[in-house]
């Protein structure tokens, strides 16, 4: 492409190779944290129509707007061979021995839209205020576009997957084009400090998404056990009441963040105050089958 026709996504850099890289690597703790297997990411600026660029076979598009406006798009196209491996892998995790085409679908689109949000914070970060998914729908991008990131997947029994296609419509590139509102830092001869970007103008950088996450509080508990017990045996229950409960007083406690399992340890007694020692960290296969 010559220098004179520069694509839309080159006009912001900077802010929209920080929203990519952001989502590629949530699109991979995703599916790490439902697959216990975190796949290898690669992602690049591609150019070109997408007939020239899609891998042969079947494509599953997914068009995602944003609260933002109602012309803030993204479209992800997911060849068949990776959202079918995406889903069926998650699937098999959680317990399923087989797992029908329909099933892997609807996962893949969980995997996605919870990735996705990640992107909406990123935006947010960069508009200076909350951002959130709105709907979307099975819908391709117009075939007119010429600028795409081309982001694959590795797992770890080196099985390398088609590369996802993914484009960013003109008004989100406007929207996240204007310069973040930051403090001018300058050197020492009074001209402005640039930010390093690197030699190619697409490679990735630095996540500020744990930045964003950083002070978000959750909710802990400590789990001691549970058990079932008829309603007529509940209706009974009075002041002094035993309730018999399904875990030994030599087994862990569990550690519940936000309800979710999270790791195993024993009580301690910490200044007249209740604490447990972390033991054990769950997996992430234990952490998925908590929520459901």
């Amino acid at each position: 492409m010559s220098a004179g026709s520069n694509p839309p996504l080159m006009s912001s850099v900077e802010n929209v190779r920080l929203v990519v890289n952001e989502w590629v690597e949530s699109l991979a703790h995703v599916l790490e944290s439902m697959t216990d297997q975190k796949p290898e990411t690669h992602w690049q600026y591609a150019s070109g129509a997408f007939s020239d660029l899609a891998a042969p076979g079947d494509y599953l598009w997914w068009q995602q707007s944003f609260q933002i406006s109602p012309d803030t798009l993204v479209w992800v196209a997911a060849p068949k061979a990776t959202w079918e491996y995406a889903g069926t892998l998650t699937l098999k995790a959680a317990g399923l021995e087989t797992v029908e085409e329909g099933e892997a679908k609807n996962t893949w689109f969980e995997i996605l839209g919870q990735s996705l949000s990640v992107m909406a914070r990123s935006i947010g970060s960069l508009v200076g205020h909350e951002v959130t998914c709105d709907s979307g729908s099975e819908q391709p991008a117009d075939s007119s576009v010429q600028d795409w990131i081309s982001a694959a997947l590795t797992f770890g029994d080196n099985h390398p997957l088609p590369p996802l296609l993914v484009t960013l419509g003109p008004r989100l590139v406007e929207t996240i084009s204007a310069p973040p509102e930051v403090e001018e830092a300058h050197t020492g001869t009074g001209e402005q400090a640039q930010p390093d970007t690197g030699s190619h103008p697409f490679s990735p950088i630095a996540s500020r998404t744990m930045d964003l996450l950083m002070d978000v509080d959750l909710p802990i508990s400590i789990s001691f056990g549970k058990t079932q017990l008829p309603m007529k045996d509940v209706l009974k229950l009075t002041t002094g009441s035993i309730v018999e409960l399904n875990r030994s007083v030599n087994d862990q406690v569990e550690v519940l963040v936000n309800q979710c399992l999270i790791a195993r340890g024993e009580v301690v007694v910490v200044e007249g105050n209740y604490g447990v020692r972390i033991l054990e960290i769950a997996s992430r296969r234990e952490r998925l089958r908590s929520l459901k």
